[in-house]
């Protein structure tokens, strides 16, 4: 009797996770692993609902491309960025395993350079491989007549994330200092910013110093969970319950955007720089997180469930910096049969929302063939790695989701 394709299908994957679960050191925290996936996905999901670029076709002999967001035209979509807006959980991991590596670092007597040039190594490498696509391909694009606006638009998304490695690198550098740290210190410097910037009239280049504050917040918060500060629930509720209370407090009475993500032609951005909104939903961001990873770490016992998470967080670098490229590509190759609803057209309804739904899973399938192509630079694999080299697994002790993931300092 013939066992059907499908069944063969979910057979191999079911073994293929078993060995992935088998291969995790019983030591390894799967709820750390959990959030970071979902904070990953979270981003990317974020920008692919939020992001058009709208297809101008009738005033040129070229097509000119430029961003617009759903939430311009239908604010009260706003809730779609709460859900999505997942830096500071990203903070959060990055800040509790950085700290965790730094003390198993010290203790074994590793040195803080070579620590940290193992942990900045993930970094670098992957972003290497973004500037080399991008800068000749803007440039070929400018060869060719394209218009200078489309050009700037593609680079600033496709660049955009590298804003995160740069504070993320910083913070990284800095985890040894943060032992003592409280988060009140940076939150504190948020405040007064934003109360010299709406409050007293300051510049807004002023707001440019919310940008290293306001992610140390989150940052430091994981520091303190990784020193053991954070295990109770009651901690957990109460950033929940006051991040929640004091955003609600400045979006309804301080007139703060909404809007967890920045908005096209909005005059004030919670984002870019971070805002005091942005760091109190972070805080309850946070709460959340840690009220649930009890139960995450009982989730991920599900082979499947944990085989999904560490393909995840074995690409996450390849993830974040490349989904914006695969978005881009899907809507510049869309353009070859004409204007389509939902990836060239202007965001301002609802159909175009249901259009965008049905699109993600060809972002999806490109961002697939983004991590095909350049995964291995994330781990450092290339045509003359031993093969042992490239036998990494996600049950290695140093795993491979960075810029959260703790790096082989011991290699």
């Amino acid at each position: 009797m013939r066992v059907p394709a499908r069944m063969r299908v979910s057979s191999l994957v079911r073994a293929a996770a078993r060995r992935v679960d088998a291969a995790t050191p019983p030591h390894r925290d799967r709820a750390v692993d959990a959030l970071r996936a979902g904070a990953i996905l979270g981003v990317v999901l974020g920008h692919w609902l939020v992001t058009a670029l709208v297809a101008d076709l009738q005033t040129r002999a070229r097509p000119t491309l430029r961003t617009a967001s759903p939430l311009h035209f239908m604010p009260w979509l706003a809730p779609v960025s709460w859900a999505f807006q997942t830096l500071a959980v990203f903070f959060l991991v990055g800040g509790c395993v950085a700290m965790r590596s730094q003390l198993s670092a010290r203790a074994r007597g590793v040195a803080y350079p070579r620590w940290l040039r193992a942990r900045l190594s993930r970094l670098s490498r992957p972003t290497v491989a973004v500037l080399a696509l991008w800068a000749p391909a803007a440039a070929a694009l400018l060869l060719t007549g394209t218009d200078p606006a489309t050009v700037r638009t593609l680079v600033k998304l496709a660049l955009s994330p590298m804003w995160f490695l740069l504070v993320f690198a910083a913070l990284t550098a800095a985890t040894p200092l943060l032992t003592g740290l409280s988060p009140l210190w940076p939150l504190a410097v948020v405040l007064h910013v934003d109360l010299l910037r709406f409050g007293l009239g300051a510049p807004d280049w002023l707001g440019w110093l919310n940008l290293p504050a306001g992610w140390l917040v989150p940052y430091a918060l994981g520091a303190a969970w990784a020193r053991g500060e954070l295990e109770s629930r009651r901690a957990g509720w109460t950033l929940l319950g006051g991040g929640a209370a004091a955003t609600a407090a400045l979006v309804v009475w301080a007139g703060y955007p909404a809007s967890m993500v920045g908005v096209p032609g909005a005059a004030v951005s919670n984002l870019d720089p971070p805002t005091l909104a942005t760091v109190t939903f972070g805080l309850a961001q946070c709460g959340l997180a840690l009220l649930l990873r009890d139960r995450l770490g009982r989730a991920m016992r599900r082979p499947l469930a944990w085989a999904a998470v560490a393909l995840v967080n074995l690409s996450a670098m390849t993830i974040f910096l490349w989904h914006q490229t695969a978005l881009m590509a899907t809507t510049a190759l869309g353009l070859l049969a004409g204007r389509l609803p939902g990836l060239h057209t202007l965001p301002d309804d609802l159909a175009w929302v249901a259009y965008r739904l049905a699109w993600l899973p060809v972002f999806a399938l490109a961002l697939a063939v983004c991590r095909t192509a350049f995964h291995g630079r994330e781990h450092g694999i290339g045509p003359r790695r031993s093969p042992a080299a490239r036998a990494h697994r996600p049950g290695d002790r140093e795993p491979g989701p960075v810029p959260a993931g703790e790096p082989r300092v011991d290699a």
